[in-house]
């Protein structure tokens, strides 16, 4: 697999954790609310790592995306605008999958969809407008 092959992949990852955020919020009652958090935070996980694929980065196995956003920043100094959605959403990364370790409101997902398709747009148009898009 070349390196458009695994951005495609991380990319497409990204894509069906954001998917299944959505559907559980829509199609389960009560909605799961730290597995659509968590659903959220690995979707701007993977669009950040895909996008580090695409230039010749390996993404590092970490969950921080501040840490992402940071080496991917010195790449497109415009992808720091995302910083607070990028610290809101870091919380979510493990707290989520453990009893007790955090207190998750229906505000809390709202704004966790919001920041994650926020990313996820961000990331593609900027992919688009650098026409990385026609590589892979």
């Amino acid at each position: 697999m070349d390196k458009n092959d695994i951005a495609k992949e991380w990319f497409r990852f990204a894509e069906m954790d954001l998917a299944s955020a959505e559907h559980l919020t829509h199609n389960m009652n009560p909605p799961p609310l730290e597995i659509i958090c968590f659903h959220c935070q690995q979707s701007a996980e993977k669009k950040l790592k895909g996008l580090m694929v695409l230039h010749d980065e390996y993404p590092p196995k970490i969950h921080d995306l501040l840490g992402l956003l940071k080496i991917c920043g010195e790449i497109y100094v415009d992808l720091y605008q995302l910083s607070n959605k990028c610290n809101f959403l870091n919380k979510y990364s493990v707290a989520p999958r453990y009893p007790d370790e955090i207190q998750i409101t229906d505000d809390d997902v709202k704004l966790c969809l919001r920041y994650a398709n926020d990313i996820n747009e961000f990331v593609k148009e900027l992919v688009e407008s650098i026409n990385i898009q026609n590589e892979i």
